[in-house]
C-alpha cells in the first residue's frame, strides 16, 4: 500500500487551489448569500478538464482515474463545497451513465461535450414520493412506434434547470418491477422537457438543484441507454461511484472545517494562552484528526478498488456512510471551537455546518448505506 498522492494528485490539488483563490474564494459568501449557481465558473473548470475527469481521452477527456477524482472533489470541496458536488454529480452521475452504458455513437455523441462542459450534466432518478424507494417511480415511458413518451417528473435533481442533458430513469414496465425501468438521454430544448422549481436550500447553495418535468416528451429510442427494462440496475451501479464521490466531497468539508479550527485555535487567546493550549480544545482537534483520517482511507480505498474494476459496492457504502457522518461531526466541532465567531458568517465553519448535511442525504441517506452494508455482510 502507497498512501503518498502521485505526481497527477499532487498537480490536481495543486492547480484546483491556484485556481480556487483567484475564481470561488473571492466570491463564495456573495453566492451562497444569493444562491447563485455560478455557470461560467464550470466553463472554466470544463477548461482545466475538471468536468470530464474520469472521461477518456479519445472521447475528450481527462482520462484520469478514481484517486485523481477523488482529489479534485476534495479540493473543490475545501474551497466551496457547492462547487465540488456540481463537479461530482456532473461527472460521475451524467457522464458516469453514458460512459458505463451508452454506445459507442451515444458516447461521441455526448462525452466530448460534457468533458469540455460545453453541455452541462443531470441526471435524474429521484421523484417527489419516491426518494430512497426509486423502484415504485411514477414517471412513465410510454412506448409509440419509435419514440417513448415521457410523463412526470423528478425532483431535487442537480442542474434540473441549467442542465443542457439529462439522463433520465423513466418506468417502462409495472410499479415495483426493478427490470420494469429504462435509463434515457434527453436534451435540453426537446419539445415537453423542462426544468422546474429551484429549492431554497439549507445548505449546498452554490449548486443548483430543481425539478425536471416531463408533459408527453417525445424521446426517440436511439436516446435508450443499454436495453429497455435495464435502468434502475444501471442506477444501482452508477450510484457505486456516486457514493464515492459524495464520500471525497464530505472528506473535503470535514479537512475544510478541520483545517479552520485547527488554525483558529492557534491565534485565539483566553486566559493568555491560545486555546489549543486547553485540552478542552486540543482532545477534540485529536479526535478531529483522527477521524478524518480514518474517512481518507476508507474514501481513497473504494477509489483504488473501482480504479482496478473490483467490486466495490461495499467499500463505497462504507466510506459514503462513515466520511458523511464524521464529516457532520466535524463542522460541529469546529464552529464549536469558534465559539461566537463560528456562528457568524465571517468565518467559513458556518458554511461548512450548512453544507455539510446533505452529504449524510444525497446519493442514498446514512439509513439506506446501513442497508446496503448490511446485505453485503450478510450475502
Amino acid at each position: 500500500m502507497n498512501f503518498q498522492l502521485t505526481e497527477n494528485q499532487s498537480m490536481i490539488a495543486q492547480m484546483i487551489r491556484d485556481f480556487g483563490a483567484k475564481e470561488i474564494t473571492p466570491f463564495r459568501k456573495e453566492w451562497d448569500d444569493h444562491q447563485t449557481f455560478p455557470l461560467p465558473l464550470f466553463k472554466k473548470l470544463g477548461e482545466l478538464g475538471l468536468m470530464g475527469v474520469l472521461i477518456p481521452s479519445e472521447y475528450g477527456g481527462s482520462g484520469f482515474g478514481y484517486l485523481e477524482y477523488v482529489t479534485a472533489i476534495l479540493e473543490l470541496a475545501k474551497l466551496d463545497p457547492g462547487i465540488g458536488l456540481s463537479m461530482a454529480a456532473h461527472n460521475s452521475l451524467c457522464s458516469g451513465h453514458i460512459m458505463l452504458f451508452g454506445s459507442e455513437e451515444q458516447k461521441q455523441k455526448y462525452l466530448p461535450k460534457l468533458a469540455s462542459c460545453e453541455f452541462l450534466g443531470a441526471w435524474g432518478l429521484t421523484e417527489p414520493n419516491t426518494g430512497s424507494d426509486a423502484a415504485n417511480m411514477k414517471t412513465t415511458a410510454t412506448a409509440e412506434g419509435d419514440y417513448f413518451v415521457l410523463n412526470g417528473a423528478k425532483n431535487f435533481i442537480t442542474h434540473g434547470v441549467s442542465g443542457d442533458v439529462a439522463v433520465v430513469i423513466a418506468r417502462t414496465g409495472e410499479v415495483g418491477d426493478k427490470h420494469g425501468m429504462t435509463a434515457f438521454v434527453v436534451e435540453k430544448g426537446t419539445e415537453g422537457f423542462r426544468g422546474g422549481r429551484k429549492e431554497d436550500k439549507l445548505g449546498m447553495r452554490t449548486s443548483e438543484t430543481a425539478e425536471l418535468i416531463f408533459e408527453d416528451c417525445r424521446v426517440h429510442k436511439s436516446q435508450i441507454l443499454g436495453e429497455v427494462g435495464e435502468g434502475f440496475i444501471q442506477s444501482m451501479k452508477v450510484l457505486d461511484g456516486g457514493r464515492i464521490s459524495i464520500a471525497a466531497l464530505s472528506l473535503g468539508i470535514a479537512e475544510g472545517a478541520f483545517e479552520a479550527a485547527l488554525s483558529y485555535s492557534k491565534e485565539r487567546q483566553q486566559f493568555q494562552k491560545p486555546i489549543s493550549a486547553y485540552q478542552g480544545i486540543s482532545f477534540k482537534l485529536a479526535d478531529m484528526a483522527t477521524k478524518l483520517e480514518a474517512a481518507k482511507l476508507l474514501t481513497f480505498k473504494a477509489a483504488d478498488l473501482k480504479n482496478r474494476g473490483e467490486y466495490v459496492t461495499l467499500a463505497s457504502a462504507q466510506a459514503k456512510y462513515y466520511a458523511s457522518e464524521i464529516a457532520v461531526e466535524l463542522a460541529n466541532e469546529a464552529v464549536q471551537v469558534y465559539g461566537g465567531y463560528g456562528f457568524t458568517k465571517d468565518y467559513p465553519v458556518e458554511k461548512y455546518y450548512r453544507d455539510v448535511k446533505l452529504c449524510t442525504i444525497g446519493e442514498g441517506t446514512s439509513e439506506i448505506q446501513k442497508i446496503v452494508i448490511s446485505r453485503e455482510l450478510l450475502k
